[in-house]
């Protein structure tokens, strides 16, 4: 079984590999009951969806009625505004059929203006507040992809009190200075709120390029089991971070196979293993 912790300051004991269900996005209702079966087998107990993670919602909205007890539930919104975040919640709440959320996340947070937009006023930050107040929700967070948002995380951080946050992290990735060094500052921020620290792309071998896609994820993934067992052990063997798992319901098990097989390692050999992994940064 895979190893839990509590998410952040919620008083959820979250395993620490969450079903990230964007994998769920084009898939039927039949291929993803299948993934339920799978995810129960390894004793997941967490999944993150999104409005915009195609039917995904839907697909997990008939697992509530039997399931709901058993999954800490949470989605995103990409709406910047104020009436715009909060259509977009109770669409949510009536794809998923449920009452509420345990997190709603501000989603993809890493434009500049989108950010002043959605932390002002009549943003989408008023509409996040109103909805944990009414009971909508439990907890906030905030994600994003590329270079600078840790940074943005950070500022973030700073405007409001968001229980989680979510971000890149792999071997390729923390090559790069400026976005480790960035990272390190948000991740001891978030060791002092007790903030929970979502991770995204560990299985990322780099973009597609000229290659016609093979997975449903936007990324090349990384295939072989040895190779996502060195990709997983190396985000997991940080015992702060979640590792969100891939966006292709066939890679899955592969995954959750290497997070239950994951044992604590010296920082320096797991580095030195991720090292060899033929992989480039998606983010530039």
């Amino acid at each position: 079984m895979i190893e839990k912790m509590e998410f952040g300051r919620t008083g959820h004991l979250s395993t620490r590999t969450l079903f990230g269900a964007a994998a769920l996005a084009s898939v039927t209702q039949a291929e993803a009951d299948k993934t339920l079966e799978v995810l129960q087998a390894f004793g997941i107990n967490h999944i993150d969806t999104a409005a915009s993670y195609g039917d995904a919602e839907l697909r997990i909205g008939p697992w509530m009625k039997q399931h709901r007890q058993d999954f800490f539930l949470a989605t995103k919104t990409e709406k910047r505004s104020y009436q715009g975040a909060k259509e977009e919640l109770h669409r949510s709440l009536e794809r998923l059929r449920v009452d509420s959320v345990d997190l709603w996340q501000m989603h993809i947070l890493v434009d500049p203006d989108e950010w002043e937009t959605a932390m002002g006023p009549g943003g989408a930050l008023e509409a996040f507040i109103e909805a944990r107040e009414q009971g909508l929700v439990r907890f906030l967070g905030v994600t994003g992809h590329g270079t600078t948002i840790a940074q943005m995380h950070l500022r973030s951080l700073e405007r409001f009190d968001f229980d989680s946050v979510l971000l890149p992290y792999n071997y390729a990735m923390m090559q790069n200075e400026q976005y480790a060094a960035d990272f390190a500052a948000l991740l001891a921020v978030c060791q002092e709120r007790k903030v929970a620290v979502q991770t995204i792309k560990a299985i990322t071998r780099g973009p597609w390029g000229d290659k016609p896609p093979t997975r449903a994820t936007w990324y090349e993934p990384l295939e072989k089991q040895e190779e996502i067992d060195t990709a997983v052990h190396y985000v997991l063997n940080n015992p702060s971070f979640f590792l969100n798992t891939v966006g292709d319901i066939h890679l899955l098990p592969k995954v959750l196979d290497a997070a239950s097989r994951f044992r604590p390692q010296e920082l320096t050999a797991v580095e030195k293993e991720a090292a060899r992994l033929d992989t480039e940064p998606l983010f530039v």
